[in-house]
């Protein structure tokens, strides 16, 4: 059932993003849309991996993975390996920006409130 859910998270989270991608400007598409990729990841690996190990784990490994898609954009990753299919340009990204860090932190938030909420709940310290 759980996954379920994140199943149904995860196309709504898409599709608010590709709405994002297609309409919005300014700080929407900069920052919110940067602060929500993090929980789409976030709901497509608890989509498809169960849950398993410590409840840090998943966002940790999330939070990490967007790190290193962001200091790829500071190497000019797409540049450097002749990427110029512009879809894949604005999926992997093209520019460096601190504030992108800052905004997966922030997006990251959830992500371990939801993992710290559920392992809790496994564990029958939580009522609802």
């Amino acid at each position: 059932m759980r996954r379920l859910v994140f199943g149904i998270l995860t196309i709504l989270l898409f599709g608010i993003e590709v709405l994002i991608g297609l309409f919005a400007h300014g700080w929407v598409r900069s920052y919110l849309g940067d602060v929500l990729v993090v929980i789409l990841l976030y709901t497509i690996v608890r989509t498809i991996v169960p849950k398993k190990g410590r409840w840090f784990v998943i966002p940790t490994a999330i939070l990490v993975f967007a790190f290193i898609v962001e200091f790829l954009q500071l190497w000019g990753f797409c540049d450097r390996f002749g990427i110029t299919n512009e879809l894949l340009r604005i999926i992997i990204g093209t520019g460096f920006s601190w504030i992108d860090i800052a905004s997966y932190c922030i997006g990251i938030i959830p992500c371990y409130v939801s993992e710290y909420l559920l392992s809790r709940r496994e564990k029958g310290c939580l009522i609802f």
